[in-house]
């Protein structure tokens, strides 16, 4: 047996969501446990580590809703999933530059992975900066939370709907030890979760992110009793459409989805339609999800650009520009990613929302 399949060895089967938690962040087999993912040497790069920009923009983002919020004395930075800590490191020059936000802000990391936690500590040496495990530790003051793709890399349930009736999709073992695919009837509590969401009926094939939603519901529960907002920046879809979106990247390139396990990536695509659906659920107001290029745009990207190109070299120029690309291409990331806001707040007018 493959020793990074010995979890499979008493059981019978296992859920998808189960199955790719365990090959993800497992402490002895993890990927993201395990592995640094992140960069030309990893597996995939964020748009924090293609342009400085992108973190940039975030940074004013979070300065003029600190402003929306009333310039309160306390006032709390989460960023969810913080990968090598490209962002913060960013984030912690910007605010420097505006002393009176400066001075009431603190900035707190949810991280998971302890091998990322260390790297993230190397990139960043600054007593302002705390790592949580719990929500709890924020005592007082609104509340930002932040996640560049940290949505995607949450293990999700698949299922299949015959006739009315819904079957969950597991992994299991074969007398070959090869990983095969079986459907097995979904338990009643998943089939009225399921039933519950409108962007999810009459869909033959159904994606759902339980663990997705299960820690949401923490970040909601911390919005609504101190007032704040989830910023969400990820890869995804607003129309469902019977896809399985499961992918796996090894080295920058597609990766067989059961092959090299605990040593790729496996992600999913966001549904930003259920996602805000369940938001309202939960009494949280929403935005209309703007594509990333469209939120980019409209916050400044383009002549912040201009203006620091003024004091460029050409080849430093093009090279800004050609990373700026990615980010705003509607055939790269500009139309794929999209960007959902979600609050609890007696404004309304959000920069780059309105």
């Amino acid at each position: 047996m493959k020793s990074n399949l010995k979890f499979f060895k008493n059981k019978k089967s296992l859920p998808v969501d189960k199955f790719f938690q365990k090959i993800l962040y497992d402490k002895k087999i993890g990927y993201y446990t395990n592995k640094q993912p992140f960069g030309i040497k990893g597996d995939f790069i964020t748009a924090p580590k293609i342009s400085n920009l992108f973190s940039e923009i975030i940074a004013i983002w979070i300065v003029s809703t600190w402003q929306i919020f009333g310039k309160p004395k306390y006032f709390n930075i989460i960023e969810l999933g913080p990968g090598d800590g490209s962002l913060i490191k960013i984030l912690l020059k910007v605010f420097e530059k505006f002393p009176d936000f400066n001075s009431v802000k603190k900035i707190y990391l949810y991280e998971k992975s302890e091998l990322l936690i260390k790297l993230q500590k190397k990139k960043i040496k600054n007593n302002q900066v705390k790592w949580i495990k719990n929500f709890e530790d924020i005592k007082r003051g609104p509340v930002i939370f932040f996640g560049n793709e940290f949505f995607d890399a949450i293990p999700i349930k698949q299922f299949k709907n015959e006739k009315g009736i819904i079957f969950e999709k597991y992994f299991f073992l074969d007398k070959n030890n090869n990983i095969k695919e079986i459907f097995k009837k979904a338990s009643k509590k998943d089939i009225t979760s399921i039933n519950s969401y409108a962007s999810l009926k009459n869909l033959k094939f159904i994606e759902f992110p339980k663990y997705g939603f299960e820690e949401l519901k923490k970040v909601i529960k911390k919005i609504i009793k101190e007032n704040g907002c989830l910023l969400i920046i990820d890869y995804g879809y607003l129309n469902p459409g019977n896809h399985n979106t499961l992918q796996s990247v090894k080295g920058h390139k597609k990766n067989n989805l059961l092959d090299n396990l605990g040593k790729a990536d496996i992600t999913s695509h966001v549904n930003f339609k259920l996602l805000n659906e369940f938001f309202l659920k939960n009494n949280l107001k929403i935005k209309k999800i703007l594509p990333q290029a469209k939120f980019l745009k409209k916050m400044g990207i383009l002549e912040r650009a201009e203006i620091l190109s003024k004091e460029m070299k050409f080849r430093d120029q093009s090279n800004m520009f050609l990373r700026l690309k990615r980010l705003l291409s509607p055939k790269l990331m500009g139309e794929l990613f999209k960007v959902a806001l979600a609050y609890k707040c007696k404004s309304n007018k959000f920069f780059g929302f309105n």
